[in-house]
């Protein structure tokens, strides 16, 4: 059985999650986006509800991953006011305009968000080198790393995501996203060999998790 995050744009979403077997949830606001800073309330409300894991995005705005010096102030902010509501993680991603891993802003925003672990999400599918990028992440001091493999979905991606599974050598997680669904796990982590996957659970193009898609994502 793997382990399985759902990415939740709502707090509907992230209750679903929770009721049918998810191991941890990505909180996100700005759906059409692909995920921005949740509200601080959404937060605050679904931690007295829930027993897992919350790792909260931290994105100020959709678009490209090079951010001005007032939205990486807004990011710290909203990290440090995050992690007083008792967030469990975070999940951001920061290019440079090179489109390489911006390694002192990314290590800025773990260090105060630390001990809690960090998720570098699907910005890494934006940069520039696979290789590079792995180890930069890595040097930043990430846990996780959510990627199709720098392809649009995880099906053009596996064999770029096998790959990234035995070049981290267990040294960060390979957590397994974009275009995932039960229809296609069990081949996905055949041919990677990863461990954990993400998904929005989402299968009718609305903006809620399906309950029985994550069951069905838990039970393969």
């Amino acid at each position: 059985m793997s382990k399985i995050e759902i990415a939740c744009f709502n707090p509907e979403s992230a209750m679903i999650a929770f009721g049918n077997g998810a191991d941890r949830i990505e909180l996100c606001d700005g759906l059409s986006e692909g995920g921005t800073t949740p509200g601080f309330e959404t937060l605050k409300n679904l931690r007295e509800k829930m027993t897992i894991p919350i790792f909260v995005m931290i994105r100020p705005r959709g678009g490209d991953f090079t951010y001005t010096d007032s939205e990486f102030e807004q990011m710290k902010k909203d990290l440090v006011h995050l992690k007083s509501l008792k967030a469990d993680g975070f999940v951001f991603g920061i290019l440079d305009e090179n489109d390489e891993v911006n390694v002192d802003q990314n290590k800025a925003l773990i260090q105060l968000a630390a001990p809690l672990p960090c998720t570098f999400h699907r910005a890494f599918d934006r940069a520039a080198s696979l290789e590079d990028s792995l180890e930069k992440v890595i040097e930043c001091g990430f846990t996780t790393i959510l990627t199709s493999g720098q392809k649009p979905n995880v099906s053009e991606g596996k064999e770029n995501l096998k790959k990234l599974v035995e070049l981290s050598d267990g040294r960060i997680e390979i957590l397994v996203g974009g275009g995932l669904r039960s229809s296609n796990i069990e081949e996905i982590r055949a041919v990677t060999n990863a461990g954990y996957f993400h998904s929005s659970a989402i299968t009718d193009g609305g903006a809620f998790a399906n309950p029985d898609e994550v069951a069905a994502l838990k039970s393969k």
